[in-house]
């Protein structure tokens, strides 16, 4: 198993540039693994802790798309760049949505991949390194973390959705001994219960129907870093028993397995439920409570940080702007007003979505109420057309006006196919003077 946090996958069906890509990536002086095809690479991901991807999108058994979407299943916001030829740019758009971080087009030089590639790992090294705020309850959580943070004591953060329970986490590993080996997350409400165990713990080869090669779990993964159990309330009681177990002896059973496998892995989960009321209806296992809440971290929604909400927007207002080449600089007076107004029921993730639309449609240099698309806010809404359609079609009118009717540029903006585009202004009956 590879635990060296800067190797690099790299997926490409054509052995001449397969190499290439290796050669490059080895001398970057990272760890270069190669997969001939998607099929492969995701056997390989099984099995090896990697920090990023690089794939090409036209390969046999399995197309870019879909193996992007199969590997963010496993490895969440794992970083992917993808390289694609001039004949499927649309298709670079489109994974543009699954999260990609960036993508090359062929033909391309040594320097542009490595430019690239270097970016992309600047960007992961400092993910969850600066959290912003200006509030004095959000500043003692922080001295708090960094002090657990030297330790290996399991850490419980409780919180609302939205509230930045991840990327804690992720500052927690950043700041800890831990912070060159892996910091694995699993999203405990998104896997099926009967998979659950066999992502967390791996199987052995003819453990069951199926499982036709041995697969490390991903507590092996973090052998020597950190596990983050996402959303741990969601976890069965089964699994929970089992989990306890792990956690008193320091070792886990592959499931088909003749002896347990030793593990190192500093524990941190999360949830946004109750504990304490779970616990008394009979669904969370007191005696695993206060395993894993031997320090326990609740962050306050953002509602209660009420100062945080200016310099947040403003964080995120600078870093879209960048992103989509615009040249926008801060809100306007009554702008941030309206957004301290608002209660933010999905917290930080709210107004990070708001701001971002803001950016894509402001068209002056400075975020007015008018640029927010949002219940209540836009005029538009007042006036009675406030339906998600009638949103949708004036985000995309907007952003083709910005674009000058470029349908490719907004398509890339929006996050979505230019046939999606198309198909929107038909049905709106709209015959916008797009290129």
């Amino acid at each position: 198993m590879n635990e060296n946090m800067n190797s690099v996958l790299v997926v490409d069906d054509d052995p001449q540039m397969r190499a290439a890509l290796k050669e490059a990536v080895d001398r970057m002086g990272c760890s270069a693994i190669v997969a001939e095809d998607p099929v492969h690479a995701l056997k390989t991901l099984d099995n090896n802790a990697v920090s990023m991807i690089v794939t090409d999108m036209k390969m046999p058994k399995m197309d870019g798309l879909s193996f992007i979407k199969e590997a963010r299943k496993k490895l969440g916001d794992l970083p992917i760049l993808v390289i694609t030829g001039y004949a499927t740019v649309e298709n670079a758009v489109d994974v543009m949505k699954e999260g990609v971080c960036d993508y090359l087009m062929k033909p391309f030089s040594f320097e542009a991949l490595t430019g690239k590639i270097e970016s992309i790992m600047s960007r992961k090294r400092n993910k969850g390194r600066d959290i912003i705020s200006s509030d004095e309850k959000m500043k003692n959580i922080l001295q708090l973390a960094g002090n657990v943070a030297s330790s290996d004591m399991t850490v419980l953060i409780l919180g609302e959705s939205g509230t930045g329970k991840e990327m804690l986490a992720q500052y927690i590993h950043t700041s800890s001994r831990r912070s060159k080996k892996p910091l694995i997350a699993v999203n405990c409400a998104a896997i099926p219960d009967n998979l659950l165990e066999s992502e967390l713990f791996g199987f052995e080869k003819g453990a069951f129907t199926g499982a036709a090669e041995k697969k490390v779990g991903k507590f092996e993964l973090a052998h020597g870093g950190t596990i983050l159990l996402d959303e741990i309330g969601e976890m069965s009681s089964i699994l929970q028993a089992k989990l306890l177990r792990v956690l008193q002896e320091k070792e886990i059973d592959r499931i088909g397995g003749k002896q347990p496998v030793p593990v190192d892995v500093r524990v941190i989960a999360t949830t946004n439920r109750d504990l304490q009321t779970e616990i008394t209806e009979g669904r969370f296992r007191e005696d695993l409570y206060f395993r894993i809440s031997v320090f326990p971290i609740e962050l306050p929604p953002l509602r209660e940080r009420p100062d945080d909400i200016e310099v947040l927007a403003e964080h995120f207002a600078d870093k879209f702007a960048l992103e989509l080449n615009k040249k926008v600089h801060g809100f306007r007076d009554e702008a941030i007003d309206l957004l301290k107004s608002r209660a933010w029921k999905g917290n930080i993730r709210e107004l990070e979505n708001v701001v971002h639309r803001a950016v894509l449609i402001s068209r002056d240099e400075s975020i007015g109420v008018d640029d927010f698309m949002m219940d209540g806010s836009n005029p538009q809404n007042a006036a009675g057309k406030g339906s998600i359609k009638d949103m949708e079609m004036d985000l995309i009118m907007k952003t083709l006006e910005n674009t000058n009717g470029n349908k490719t540029k907004a398509a890339r903006l929006l996050g979505v196919s230019v046939r999606t585009i198309r198909n929107k202004l038909n049905g709106y009956g709209k015959n916008f003077p797009v290129v």
